[in-house]
């Protein structure tokens, strides 16, 4: 077969060809392309690490402005809580003293109304037995038809009543 016969012939020239396009390649990919693509990797790379080193950075930031917040935060509560405190107790000091004026108002009221109450009552009883004396005059003068005068009649309801 010729083709075979042929084959020592142009073989050695096509693996010169081959072995230069391999090589042309190797070279033009190998050493010109893939040192620029294996850049932009590790440029890449090295921005997402740094990224990531500034976003824990930022993160352990704002846990810190966190953790000042909350105290401040906790600081104000107690702070409001010991003036609401502070008010309520100033609230009853002034109702305690408003409730005490008050009642001594109410005192003096109530011992002045007793005060007439018990002279009326007295000025009723002598009223009284001013009343039951003259009837019981009357009565003995009606009954007895004898006349009393009215200091006996008084001494005499007053040791009946």
């Amino acid at each position: 077969m010729p083709q075979i016969a042929q084959l020592a012939a142009t073989y050695s020239s096509q693996i010169f060809w081959v072995l230069l396009t391999f090589g042309f390649v190797f070279f033009v990919i190998g050493l010109g392309m893939v040192p620029k693509v294996q850049s932009t990797v590790d440029a890449r790379d090295k921005k997402i690490a740094d990224d990531l080193d500034m976003a824990r950075v930022n993160s352990a930031g704002a846990d810190t402005l966190e953790a000042e917040w909350r105290a401040k935060e906790n600081e104000a509560r107690a702070t409001a809580q010991a003036r609401m405190v502070a008010a309520k107790a100033e609230a009853a000091k002034n109702r305690e003293a408003a409730l005490a004026k008050a009642d001594a108002a109410i005192g003096e009221k109530l011992s002045a109304a007793e005060r007439e109450i018990e002279a009326g009552r007295v000025k009723a009883l002598g009223e009284i037995e001013a009343v039951a004396a003259d009837a019981a005059a009357d009565i003995v003068q009606r009954v007895a038809g004898a006349d009393v005068s009215s200091d006996a009649a008084l001494r005499a309801v007053k040791a009946v009543i």
